[in-house]
């Protein structure tokens, strides 16, 4: 099995996901929603810790409900990457709606929190088509009591968002996660 993301070298990945933070985008040519840049600090990832994002993404549709999600990720076990199964709405996961869950995080006519609220960010579907921007953010990563099975290790994980069957994005990431 190969060390590298998905076996796939390339200016946005680097340096192998074993220690290292990287991302591409893995759909279509005319996917509608592609990410621009994103850079995570610190590699690796701690929890409980601060997490400084930035990311810039753009969109050439609109994206309305139902929007599904699909994550596939992987954990690294030696030379082998094992699918993690979805326990309790956390691994490989299929998101039927995930306008419905945002609405379920941040109520309907509720402000977007910061950052996103600063920077012009949504936090409710539709998603207008544009450019979004996040500077260099800090997030609390909370003492959270991950499954034993989530924690410190190499991680793969990749995302597909789409609506109707329609492909809208898909994105790739590695990373580590060191809890404390």
């Amino acid at each position: 099995v190969s060390k590298y993301l998905w076996g796939i070298r390339g200016p946005a990945l680097g340096k192998p996901p074993f220690g290292g933070f990287a991302w591409e985008n893995c759909g279509d040519k005319r996917d509608p929603v592609v990410l621009q840049s994103l850079s995570v600090a610190p590699d690796p990832i701690s929890i409980p810790g601060s997490l400084r994002v930035s990311a810039a993404v753009s969109s050439s549709k609109a994206m309305a409900s139902p929007l599904k999600a699909v994550l596939v990720v992987e954990k690294a076990l030696g030379d082998l990457w094992i699918q993690l199964p979805c326990i309790d709405q956390l691994g490989s996961c299929t998101y039927n709606d995930v306008c419905t869950i945002l609405d379920n995080l941040i109520p309907p006519g509720t402000t977007c929190p910061e950052p996103l609220l600063t920077y012009g960010i949504p936090c409710h579907c539709p998603f207008k088509a544009g450019s979004y921007s996040l500077p260099a953010s800090d997030f609390i990563l909370p003492d959270m009591e991950l499954p034993a099975w989530m924690t410190n290790g190499n991680y793969r994980v990749r995302a597909t968002v789409s609506n109707g069957g329609e492909e809208l994005a898909c994105v790739k990431l590695a990373f580590s996660l060191q809890s404390q």
